[in-house]
């Protein structure tokens, strides 16, 4: 069976996404990758659309660490402390980056952005909170489409250090 651009473009996955799936030797994720007509640009949109619980989606999150794009993978459900992001890189400050960072950064615009196949290699940190579940889903690099992965092997392609950075609730 070969593929082709008409297949990325009905599973709704970037094709420069699509690409650096098949590059990884993860082309079947192609296939699997779905597309809604709906955006499903937030984790709640996502999971919404999908069917799952929030925290089962894999929200992929830039941040500027002393002004160095960082990728944050956190749980959909949850909220990244940026304080204990702060200590874990042992900078200064760390912000949210803008939408041209992240664009440029990544190579995709926010709300489709995927854990791995940027643009550029960051740093990348993976909240132990995904690890919880058997399967979790991330965007696939547009904001209608997302893709179903391991967690643990979402977190070895993504070269991520698993860290808890997410914010606790009093």
């Amino acid at each position: 069976m070969t593929t082709n651009n008409t297949e990325d473009d009905n599973s709704g996955a970037n094709p420069r996404f699509a690409e650096a799936l098949r590059e990884l030797g993860l082309g079947e994720l192609v296939a699997r990758t779905r597309r809604f007509p709906d955006a499903t640009r937030t984790a709640a949109e996502a999971a919404a659309a999908i069917g799952c619980e929030l925290s089962e989606i894999c929200k992929s999150l830039i941040f500027a660490a002393d002004g160095i794009p960082v990728l944050v993978l956190m749980d959909g459900a949850s909220r990244v402390d940026l304080e204990l992001v702060r200590q874990e890189l042992g900078v200064e400050k760390v912000t949210r980056a803008k939408a041209d960072v992240v664009r440029e950064t990544t190579g995709y615009a926010i709300g489709g952005v995927p854990p791995f196949g940027h643009r550029t290699k960051t740093r990348v940190l993976a909240d132990r909170s995904l690890l919880a579940h058997d399967v979790v889903w991330a965007a696939a690099g547009n904001p209608h489409a997302v893709f179903p992965m391991e967690p643990k092997e979402l977190v070895a392609q993504a070269g991520a250090t698993l860290v808890d950075v997410r914010e606790q609730t009093p």
